[in-house]
């Protein structure tokens, strides 16, 4: 996995303003992916990042990119359990709050809808997603159930950091550098 796509999927969360984000790459074997995953892993996990395959079928993988304090910050949100818990998560920690999503990824083809909140979406969002989903506000990065200029601000920022990433990483600048210590 070239860091070009993980920095072409994951700038938000890279310089920290996000706390994770998902992308799908192709892989020819399942130990070159792994190989590729811990190289991440070993550059990256001083900064504050970890890199996980949440689902590899057919020569794809879902892989997550996080920030291991901001989830655990996120998942403890009284809004975010309460709606972890009506989705079957025993909210014991991070680590088996991820291993019942990786469950649930590979129960079906779907993409469960609490998801969002290990992307560090809002609480309001993710609740609006899974039980009044025609009623949604605005679409950009998520659908917005709640505050719609917070979240455009927010989408507005992400775009932005996406584009300098990018544009930084195209003059040479390795990935390492572009990852803020968190």
């Amino acid at each position: 996995m070239p860091d070009e796509m993980v920095i072409r999927h994951c700038a938000p969360t890279l310089a920290s303003i996000k706390t994770a984000n998902l992308f799908s790459c192709e892989y020819e074997t399942l130990e070159e992916l792994y190989a590729s995953i811990r190289s991440l892993n070993r550059r990256l996990s001083g900064k504050g990042l970890r890199i996980l395959p949440l689902k590899c079928r057919d020569g794809r993988a879902l892989i997550y990119v996080y920030r291991p304090n901001r989830l655990f910050q996120d998942l403890t949100d009284a809004s975010a359990t309460e709606l972890l818990r009506a989705c079957g998560y025993e909210c014991c920690g991070t680590n088996r709050c991820i291993g019942r999503l990786i469950e649930r990824l590979q129960e079906g083809d779907a993409f469960p809808h609490e998801i969002g909140l290990f992307l560090g979406y809002p609480p309001e969002d993710v609740e609006g997603f899974i039980y009044r989903r025609s009623e949604a506000k605005y679409t950009g990065y998520w659908k917005v159930y709640g505050d719609v200029e917070s979240a455009q601000r927010t989408f507005q920022r992400y775009r932005r950091c996406t584009d300098s990433y990018l544009k930084q990483a195209s003059k040479g600048l390795e990935i390492e550098r572009l990852t803020v210590a968190f």
